[in-house]
């Protein structure tokens, strides 16, 4: 009997993504892997607009002749500051406080970070733990993606993609912000993963505006995360069936 419980606790350990996947409870039965699921009828959103406050850098324009594949895409500028009519892109925003013990199960749909144009495409993604992301390369070029996560649990990594090679997949085991990836090839390739727990976070796109559904009614502490300006916090309520607006500006350092 214990060789069989212990079996199903080795399946669902990994396969703990499965919605149909069980583990032995305390007592004699079994208790299925409970997962709060998003009411619509009662969900709430927090919506709003990342500003940058004061005159935004100007874009710098790379000089990417050292490779000859490179050098024939469109030109590429530096992505730190990104944004117009007065709002700023490529902000991770995500709910850090007010879920309690929710858990919510990671999505089997892979969030895909490309390489094309000899640069990152998304410059910042996020993901939930445990959901895939996956790597690609659309150049006719060698590829490298290089990431150094500072949690012990997420894995560096350091793999090659030859010109439009096969995809690669990485999954991260614990929430972490601003994960830096690289090519070692191309120097100027940069971008950023961010992990959380749940399903409640966006980035904002180049006018700065974001939108983070299926709340539950309730107060939460949200975060927008910059890769260079740092972080802004604000204390957002979330009615039932509301659209809550919160917006964060940013200033030049």
């Amino acid at each position: 009997m214990r060789r069989s419980v212990f079996a199903v606790s080795v399946v669902c350990s990994v396969f703990l993504l499965a919605a149909g996947c069980r583990k032995p409870s305390a007592g004699s039965g079994e208790q299925a892997a409970q997962y709060t699921q998003i009411d619509w009828n009662t969900a709430g959103t927090i919506s709003g607009t990342i500003h940058f406050s004061g005159k935004m850098p100007a874009p710098v324009l790379i000089d990417m002749a050292q490779d000859p594949v490179c050098s024939l895409s469109p030109a590429n500028y530096s992505e730190q500051y990104v944004g117009k009519d007065g709002g700023l892109g490529n902000v991770f925003i995500y709910v850090k406080d007010g879920l309690g013990n929710k858990v919510y199960a990671a999505p089997a749909i892979p969030v895909v970070m490309d390489q094309k144009g000899c640069r990152y495409a998304p410059h910042v993604i996020g993901a939930m733990v445990g959901q895939p992301v996956r790597f690609t390369n659309s150049d006719p070029t060698m590829h490298n993606v290089h990431m150094l996560p500072t949690v012990d649990s997420n894995q560096a990594t350091d793999i090659s993609q030859g010109p439009n090679g096969a995809p690669e997949t990485r999954v991260f085991k614990k929430p972490e912000l601003m994960i830096p990836v690289r090519c070692n090839n191309h120097p100027w390739m940069q971008a950023f993963i961010n992990v959380v727990d749940h399903p409640f976070y966006a980035v904002s796109d180049a006018e700065g505006h974001f939108e983070i559904k299926g709340l539950p009614p309730g107060t939460y502490t949200v975060v927008a995360d910059h890769e260079v300006l740092g972080q802004q916090t604000a204390t957002v309520t979330v009615g039932a069936k509301q659209t809550a607006k919160q917006d964060f500006t940013f200033a030049a350092k």
